[in-house]
């Protein structure tokens, strides 16, 4: 596959690439998981957030893999982003983020993934989050479905998979998906104004995907993120019908090179109506 596919067939290409990543996510997922064993300790980097030899690991597999099945596609990593690296991206580019959760993997609770998403004009195509820890990969592209899959293994087949879709806005009220590391004042009074019945707490790019799964309704986050940390994420979601947006109520852009590509406040919604009656209330 080339660099010019994603413009040749959209429904064909976002669904075939979103397996190409899932199957890279899980060669990664081994790396990741021997480090993990290992109880390696983490480094600073130079702003502050820990990187382990996990992240630097899968990234390396993640982008030898990426420059195979897509020569010349332009490719924004984590790791290489905070060393300085430069991608000049176009319209249509790769983001990764090799391990997200860097916390929880240290905390050692399972709750950190791997990350890939193809980015179409601004948003997200096409994702893969794995979850190497917990067993569990989901795959955004046309349409969304998790499944159970280990790491270093095959993709598992379409018929060893479940299809997912956002649920409607429960009438009894909401269930609210928070970050397990980085709560804020902004979050709580967000939420204050909703009608939320229960919350629950999860690590990493997990949130969008119990959001696309039907078992949460709502994930705000008002503190610092990269588009890197959402787009898989944001993929599978929007694959499964729900949304992400930002303080205008529009869905969250990608490819924000002026901001260094750092999003601002955002919301994902399970219910786009949900959403929309945010707006308007």
């Amino acid at each position: 596959m080339t660099s010019k596919a994603p413009g040749r067939s959209r429904a064909l290409e976002a669904d075939t690439t979103a397996e190409i990543f899932a199957g890279i996510a899980l060669e990664a997922g081994s790396a990741v998981m021997e480090v993990y064993a290992g109880r390696r300790p983490a480094r600073k980097k130079s702003d502050g957030s820990p990187v382990t030899d996990a992240d630097e690991a899968a990234e390396a597999i993640i982008l030898e893999r990426l420059a195979s099945c897509f020569p010349g596609l332009p490719v924004l990593a984590e790791e290489a982003a905070s060393k300085g690296a430069r991608t000049a991206i176009g319209p249509v580019f790769v983001l990764v983020d090799p391990l997200d959760g860097t916390r929880e993997f240290l905390s050692r609770n399972g709750e950190f993934t791997i990350n890939i998403a193809l980015i179409t004009g601004s948003m997200p195509r096409a994702g893969a989050v794995f979850a190497p820890a917990l067993g569990r990969l989901w795959i955004g592209g046309t349409r969304a479905s998790v499944c159970d899959a280990a790491p270093g293994a095959p993709v598992p087949p379409a018929a060893m998979r479940r299809e997912i879709a956002a649920r409607r806005a429960p009438a009894e009220g909401l269930t609210a998906i928070v970050s397990r590391s980085h709560g804020d004042q902004e979050t709580e009074a967000f939420l204050a104004g909703l009608p939320i019945r229960a919350r629950q707490a999860a690590g990493s790019s997990l949130k969008f995907c119990m959001l696309a799964e039907g078992k949460a309704d709502v994930y705000p986050r008002f503190g610092p993120t990269r588009e890197w940390d959402t787009a898989a994420g944001d993929a599978v979601l929007r694959a499964a019908g729900g949304i992400v947006t930002d303080t205008r109520s529009e869905p969250l852009r990608y490819g924000k090179s002026e901001t260094q590509f750092q999003n601002g406040p955002f919301v994902a919604w399970a219910d786009p109506n949900a959403a929309r009656a945010q707006r308007l209330g």
